[in-house]
């Protein structure tokens, strides 16, 4: 009788287990591998990127248009946004991707006829934001290092030749080469851009693979993070406005 209710009390044991790691692993599912937001894409070319129709076409797109961080939701993906998307093996669930973002970019383009002179972007790093917390404050002393590196930039180093001028909604596709300053490293890259002229705004996506141990950034590894890609990729979504 005695081994019988040892054995109950041990299968009841075992069945509490199961429901505490299996509530354990619904709620680490819930914080670490929720929804992931969807890669940078343009809008509608009739609509504004904050939904709205866009204003008044400028006569010309020559001259120097400044990057808009106040128009749209980041959360929706219709900002202006800067940020990183990699994969990483969460303990009891497996593959996960994880995904920062920052409305906080400034920078301007200047166009002179079907040229791009120039190009710069700047990103405030401190202010990337995941779907937890702890990822983010985790990056402020491991892996990209936000406390002492708060800005990654993105500077053209040769003009981007666009050919003909582009007409409204009509998307080009082009590369910009150019110096992006990561984790304080600065590298020589190559961007591709798919950018279109709707109204009185230019929106532009871009999307660049980078090899973390290029810019020496030390994947962050813990308990719940069990490992992470050696490459992450560098997602932009910019809104330009005619300064």
């Amino acid at each position: 009788m005695a081994w019988s209710r040892r054995r109950r009390i041990g299968v009841g044991v075992a069945a509490a287990v199961v429901v505490l790691l299996a509530i354990g692993g619904s709620l680490l599912w819930q914080v670490f591998g929720g929804s992931t937001p969807e890669a940078a894409s343009l809008s509608s070319p009739s609509l504004s990127p904050a939904g709205s129709a866009s204003g008044a076409a400028p006569a010309s797109l020559d001259g120097t248009w400044i990057i808009d961080d106040s128009t749209g939701s980041l959360a929706e993906g219709t900002s202006t946004f800067a940020g990183y998307r990699v994969q990483e093996q969460l303990s009891g669930i497996g593959a996960n991707t994880a995904v920062g973002r920052t409305q906080k970019v400034t920078g301007s383009m200047t166009i002179a006829g079907t040229t791009i002179t120039d190009l710069s972007v700047s990103v405030d790093m401190t202010s990337l934001q995941s779907d937890d917390d702890r990822r983010d404050n985790q990056l402020r002393s491991r892996g990209l290092e936000t406390d002492r590196f708060p800005t990654a930039t993105f500077k053209l180093t040769q003009p981007i030749e666009v050919g003909t001028k582009p007409t409204q909604g009509q998307q080009i596709h082009v590369t910009a080469t150019g110096d992006l300053t990561l984790h304080g490293v600065t590298k020589g890259v190559q961007v591709p851009i798919t950018a279109q002229w709707s109204g009185d705004r230019i929106e532009a996506i871009a999307s660049l693979d980078v090899a973390l141990a290029d810019y020496q950034i030390t994947p962050p590894t813990g308990f719940l993070v069990l490992s992470i890609a050696d490459t992450g990729t560098v997602e932009m979504h910019l809104l330009f406005t005619k300064g």
